[in-house]
């Protein structure tokens, strides 16, 4: 990591609750992203969170480990990259290689997802799973001890400045019971229509890490607008 970030959930502290914001660059100016991820460091996000699109498992392209590599100089941040593309254990190498602190697969996108979460980790990083608004909590189960990440898709994903399907929220509260039930320490994390008052009913159903676009670079203070995210 290039940041210092605690991943494992701490059962002991679970009432001194630490809300952590990543920032997605999806809505960041990307004629100039040098300097949002810079923003991002200098208002106080915790993460950049960089989401990776094929056109292929989600209807839009963004960009790949070039980019990655490209951006890794201008932050000292953990880089929580986001990989929406089909066959992502092709390209698992190249993001970490890149710069990628943690890197975060899609459940539907492969059918091996315990060999690639093994493989994410053998390189030293921080393995993540997503699963979108249909697939249900249940669905990973069988790999929670896996796992230092579960990113929980609040929108269809594809596009930035969606609104939150509250329905999502279950699933939040139920990954929650089950990392307490079984003794896991995974993170849970946020994507998707993430604002002043959805942030809120995230954190209360269990989350550990939010992930907002447009309404941290919409605003007129970043610092400010994650501080708020952070319900500080």
């Amino acid at each position: 990591m290039h940041h210092k970030v605690s991943f494992c959930y701490d059962h002991s502290m679970a009432e001194a609750h630490t809300t952590l914001v990543a920032p997605s660059i999806l809505s960041a100016d990307f004629g100039h992203l040098a300097d949002e991820v810079r923003r991002i460091e200098e208002g106080g996000g915790d993460w950049v969170h960089l989401d990776v699109m094929d056109g292929v498992f989600v209807p839009n392209i963004t960009f790949g480990p070039p980019m990655v590599s490209s951006l890794r100089r201008h932050s000292r941040l953990p880089f929580d990259t986001h990989l929406m593309i089909v066959h992502p254990e092709k390209y698992i190498s190249s993001f970490a290689e890149a710069g990628a602190d943690i890197i975060t697969i899609h459940y539907e996108a492969t059918v091996h997802v315990h060999r690639v979460l093994s493989r994410i980790r053998e390189i030293g990083k921080k393995a993540g799973i997503s699963i979108v608004p249909s697939t249900p909590a249940a669905a990973l189960a069988e790999i929670l001890p896996e796992l230092d990440l579960i990113l929980v898709m609040t929108v269809n994903p594809g596009f930035g400045g969606q609104q939150l399907i509250p329905r999502t929220l279950n699933k939040v509260s139920r990954l929650a019971e089950m990392r307490n039930s079984g003794g896991h320490n995974y993170l849970i994390e946020v994507d998707g229509g993430i604002n002043r008052e959805t942030c809120k009913l995230a954190i209360e159903a269990g989350a550990d890490v939010l992930v907002a676009g447009s309404a941290v670079f919409d605003s007129e203070n970043i610092e400010k607008e994650i501080n708020a995210l952070k319900c500080r």
